[in-house]
């Protein structure tokens, strides 16, 4: 008999909130490598709240995950079979190897990894979100030494990169983060300025005068990875000239709306009137430029001017629980699932 895998496969779309029903847990043959390909056994893969969109039957920048299909994802692991050169049995790889506890992917599509640094960095500060982070903010904040920065899910990996990247330019930087624990992480752990408990008002106008008070001079630049009433409470702060990089929305990701939904017009008065720039991106239209990422992070890393936080689920068939959980902003750190 062969050997047997196990991997979470999408059960059926939602049709609304996403729930442990849209999940199954199954078990196949381990797949033989082809020539070029190389399986890994997977020791960390990641969750991230783009891998919501992925169960929706919806156009976007990316092909859903088909009904019956493992859920994608990155993660890391050991190769124990290569049929490619350049890898071997016994390094590290990154791929997106899917929610499993094996993958076989072309050599092409894998990255080995340093065995010397610690191998689910690649999933979080050395990986996607740490990159999503500074290409938004590098490329699209432009930040300049003396503005203001704004920075919701604050503690998060991409939101604490922005945070950390734009201490170490010279702004000021306030985090938006739901709960007192998280504030004061985004604060102590990830040195921003402020922190802004969004939990703890219940309007966006009661919000907005929160954040106002701890960037009195406006903001300059807004890092947009949430939406809802955390968009509605910060747009009208912003500078003339202000510029919002904008990668994801997570307040709406489960098909919840706000007020800020049917402002359509003042919104976009405000973007006319204060000559904002918004600019949406896709972190993977941009990988050639990964490797100035690294090069410029790496060192801040290893010297601890960046530092990070993971949060380690145990167990693939804990995968689902660990991911719903995240969708409501339940982790602390980088969600990361240790396959055991």
């Amino acid at each position: 008999m062969a050997d047997m895998m196990k991997q979470v496969v999408l059960a059926s779309r939602p049709a609304g909130a996403a729930g442990l029903e849209h999940f199954r847990l199954e078990e196949v043959a381990i797949p033989t490598p082809a020539d070029g390909e190389v399986l890994v056994r997977i020791t960390h893969m990641s969750l991230d709240p783009y891998m919501r969109g992925r169960m929706d039957d919806a156009k976007s920048y990316a092909t859903p995950v088909a009904v019956g299909a493992t859920m994608e994802a990155g993660a890391v692991g050991e190769v124990i079979a290569s049929n490619a050169p350049g890898f071997a049995p016994g390094d590290t790889a990154f791929g997106m190897l899917g929610w499993a506890t094996h993958g076989c992917l072309p050599a092409t599509h894998l990255r080995k990894l340093d065995p010397s640094i610690p191998a689910t960095t690649a999933l979080g500060v050395m990986g996607m979100p740490g990159f999503t982070g500074w290409y938004g903010l590098t490329e699209i904040g432009k930040p300049k030494a003396g503005e203001t920065l704004v920075v919701a899910a604050a503690t998060g990996p991409v939101g604490s990169m922005v945070g950390q990247l734009a201490k170490l330019r010279g702004l000021r930087v306030v985090g938006i983060a739901g709960g007192a624990d998280k504030c004061k992480q985004a604060v102590e752990t990830f040195g921003f300025d402020a922190c802004v408990d969004h939990r703890a008002y219940d309007t966006a106008r009661d919000l907005r005068k929160a954040i106002a008070a701890e960037a009195p001079d406006g903001v300059d630049i807004y890092f947009e990875n949430v939406g809802g009433k955390v968009l509605e409470a910060t747009l009208p702060l912003m500078n003339t000239f202000g510029r919002i990089p904008l990668c994801g929305m997570i307040a709406w990701y489960e098909g919840a709306e706000t007020s800020a939904t049917d402002q359509l017009p003042r919104v976009w008065r405000n973007v006319l009137v204060n000559r904002l720039c918004i600019n949406g991106f896709i972190i993977s239209d941009h990988f050639d430029r990964f490797p100035d990422f690294l090069k410029e992070v790496a060192p801040h890393v290893a010297d601890g001017s960046i530092t990070y936080l993971e949060d380690v689920a145990e167990g693939l068939e804990n995968a689902p629980e660990t991911f719903l959980r995240m969708l409501k902003g339940g982790n602390k750190g980088k969600q990361i699932v240790k396959i055991s």
